[in-house]
């Protein structure tokens, strides 16, 4: 350990800076409608003092005290599945993607750049571990959650499901509708700048072997990963649409635009209507069966977790255990660090809607951990409370953010207990000082929150990471120092997958297909990436914190 902290206050004279966007980011380049992506300058740090004031001389005497990464939103998909809804891209930029058929590939070359960039560039401290804070699939199928285990674990991976020997998804059905890169016909996207790619889909598909982590790795569950499509509660009326041969490729635009908005605001209806679809009124394409597809439940997410055969780098179950496949509850505690304690919680609800809360049960447990962790506290009053162990900084984890819970629907599978917002989290995380953190993702984009108080030691950052679905495609990099001097520095650093940033259509090489990945997500013409990414202050950043007393 005192090697460690050595290492640590060295580096704080060189910042390790390669394979970061400190070093390079990518950067759009053209004056077509396809804009090309390039290696552009690095980003600045900026040093954020809203909740503490940044000391002189801090970057010669600190230490490390944790460095680890962030996934979030890889949304691994399944693109040939039938219940997925393509139609709906005009309503919802996340129904289709001309990516998706990617994203193995390209969360597996993301996986490439941790392996390489092995530690904190402040710090110097090798990463302690990789937590994926929820999303890790997308339409919540057994198939996506083994492409998944094997992306973090390592393993061979064939990105198909159906029939293995070829592509049955909307990218090659001839409908104007998609983009169809194989083909000559000229398509919706086409006509806003995609260009023509013959051997992408088949190249999508094709066989290939993940690397897989080098450091030990966790998951915290998304809604994607607990709902069907993120949002719709489990009705048993897309069992057999699931598994079975039937694809929806298109509607009419009132039928399209109606089931959109059933999708935000009644979930009940838009199954109804997407059963409906099946049997009249909707362009109905044949595909091969599959039985992988079905959807998962929390046992078998958490049961997946501890196979051996994805084990990977550790630990067994990679957060689950034994107890969380019998009693469905997917949050538990971890060591982050050495004096760093690690809280995933599950703030998804299987009432439907995306957006979540947390209920009764496991706020009380929350608070319990915390004050077993902590040397004191603040009651509700504002009181100091002692008692606890003492000397631990929490960092807590979830999908969602502080923003994105208000969904108080009564979960159906606990009817009679009390659902809690994010409101009420950000108020009992800082009842505790030793919370310096809290991690999340779910809204695709780059944001960090300064949660103040009038009592400094009782605020904390909210670290809200884009996902690597929709561009800016980023992970981050969080370390954790002392400045010794009464504060801490969070710091966090974006990193981009290894893929080139220069593409190739020609190229339908592993790399090439994940540069590719990164490139098409920039071009969806759907989406909005000058949202996601964020502003600088979002992006790699000092965040300093008066640093708690242990007493």
């Amino acid at each position: 350990m005192a090697r460690e902290r050595a290492l640590a206050v060295s580096a704080a004279r060189a910042v390790r800076v390669d394979g970061t966007t400190l070093e390079q980011a990518a950067t759009p380049v053209g004056e077509g409608a396809y804009k090309r992506l390039v290696a552009g300058p690095g980003w600045p740090v900026v040093v954020r003092q809203e909740l503490c004031e940044a000391g002189s001389g801090r970057d010669g005497r600190r230490t490390g005290a944790a460095s680890f990464v962030q996934f979030t939103d890889l949304h691994l998909t399944d693109t040939e599945s039938p219940v997925r809804f393509e139609y709906l891209a005009r309503f919802n930029d996340s129904a289709h993607r001309p990516q998706e058929t990617l994203t193995v590939r390209g969360a597996s070359s993301l996986v490439e750049r941790v392996n390489a960039v092995r530690q904190g560039p402040y710090t110097g401290l090798p990463f302690s571990l990789v937590m994926a804070t929820g999303d890790n699939t997308d339409n919540h199928e057994r198939i996506e959650l083994d492409w998944y285990l094997s992306v973090m674990s390592g393993g061979r991976i064939t990105p198909n499901s159906g029939d293995l020997t070829r592509y049955e998804g909307v990218q090659n059905s001839g409908s104007g509708q998609y983009w169809n890169p194989g083909s000559s016909l000229q398509d919706a996207y086409k006509a806003k700048g995609l260009p023509q790619i013959p051997g992408l889909l088949s190249g999508a598909i094709r066989p290939f072997d993940a690397p897989g982590l080098s450091v030990p790795w966790y998951t915290t569950v998304g809604n994607h990963d607990d709902s069907i499509e993120g949002s719709l509660p489990d009705l048993g009326l897309l069992g057999d649409l699931y598994t079975g041969s039937r694809k929806v490729e298109g509607c009419d635009d009132a039928t399209a635009a109606r089931l959109a908005d059933a999708l935000l605001h009644d979930p009940g209806e838009a199954a109804v209507l997407l059963s409906r679809l099946l049997t009249h009124g909707g362009a109905i394409r044949t595909v091969t069966p599959d039985e992988r597809r079905h959807p998962f439940t929390p046992a078998e997410f958490a049961q997946a977790h501890l196979d051996p055969a994805y084990t990977g780098a550790g630990p067994v179950g990679h957060g689950f255990t034994k107890d969380s496949v019998s009693s469905g509850h997917l949050y538990y505690t971890f060591d982050l660090a050495d004096g760093v304690l690690g809280i995933s919680l599950d703030t998804t609800n299987r009432a439907g809607f995306a957006d979540g809360s947390l209920g009764t049960a496991q706020l009380n447990w929350l608070e319990s951990v915390l004050e077993a962790n902590s040397g004191h506290w603040y009651d509700s009053d504002g009181r100091v409370v002692r008692g606890g162990s003492g000397g631990r900084l929490v960092v807590v984890f979830s999908h969602h953010t502080s923003g994105t819970m208000g969904n108080l629907l009564p979960d159906p599978y606990r009817p009679f207990e009390g659902r809690h917002s994010g409101t009420e989290l950000v108020a009992l995380l800082q009842r505790f000082p030793n919370v310096v953190a809290w991690v999340n993702g779910h809204t695709h984009t780059n944001q960090i929150i300064p949660h103040g108080h009038a009592v400094p030691e009782r605020a904390f950052w909210e670290i809200n990471t884009a996902s690597h679905v929709d561009y800016p495609h980023h992970a981050r990099i969080i370390e954790i120092a002392d400045n010794q001097d009464g504060t801490l520095s969070l710091f966090t650093t974006l990193i981009e997958s290894a893929a080139p940033y220069r593409t190739d259509f020609a190229d339908t090489s592993d790399p090439g297909l994940a540069a590719l990945y990164r490139e098409l997500a920039y071009n969806d013409p759907y989406a909005t990436p000058a949202t996601r990414i964020g502003t600088a202050a979002d992006h790699n950043t000092e965040l300093l914190l008066t640093k708690p007393t242990t007493t």
